[in-house]
């Protein structure tokens, strides 16, 4: 018995140190980025996508929304601002940063039906969900996902680039 566990470690051993020289000459993986590392004094906000009613504001931290790629954006979202009922082609992950977000799932525009997050919260958006959304006062979310990140109104009517 003794001498099969000794084995053993022999021939960890053995795997170990073949494939610690190659770990050990490699200085970075062929992927890695450098790092990002922004205070929101340094965040550099721009007019939303004509996508959305005027009067919000974005920043994009990470990505190209219209790419197949991860991404990263903030908006700023002034006092009543309201978003028509709409869908996404990819997944949302949404926080809030500031403010009380409101938002409702569904087709139709529903203040009452909405639910309320406020900052720290959280919300997980699948592909094709029908939503809304509103704020009362100035409200900052953070989203991120996997894009290309899109808006598509329920009612075309709805669509600020058609007006």
């Amino acid at each position: 018995m003794k001498k099969v566990i000794f084995t053993i470690i022999v021939i960890i051993a053995i795997i170990l140190t073949a494939c610690a020289p190659q770990q050990l000459n490699q200085t970075s993986p062929p992927t890695a980025k450098e790092h990002v590392l922004l205070t929101p004094g340094e965040l550099s906000w721009k007019p939303a996508p004509a996508s959305l009613p005027a009067g919000a504001e974005i920043v994009v931290i990470e990505g190209n929304l219209s790419n197949a790629e991860p991404f990263i954006f903030r908006l700023k979202l002034p006092p009543n601002y309201k978003v028509a009922p709409h869908t996404h082609p990819a997944i949302e992950h949404v926080t809030v940063i500031l403010g009380t977000f409101y938002f409702g799932a569904g087709g139709t525009f529903e203040p009452d039906k909405a639910k309320t997050l406020t900052a720290g919260s959280v919300g997980i958006f699948q592909p094709g969900q029908q939503m809304f959304a509103y704020t009362k006062g100035e409200t900052i979310i953070q989203v991120h996902g996997v894009g290309p990140w899109g808006l598509t109104y329920l009612n075309p009517d709805d669509d600020p680039r058609k007006k």
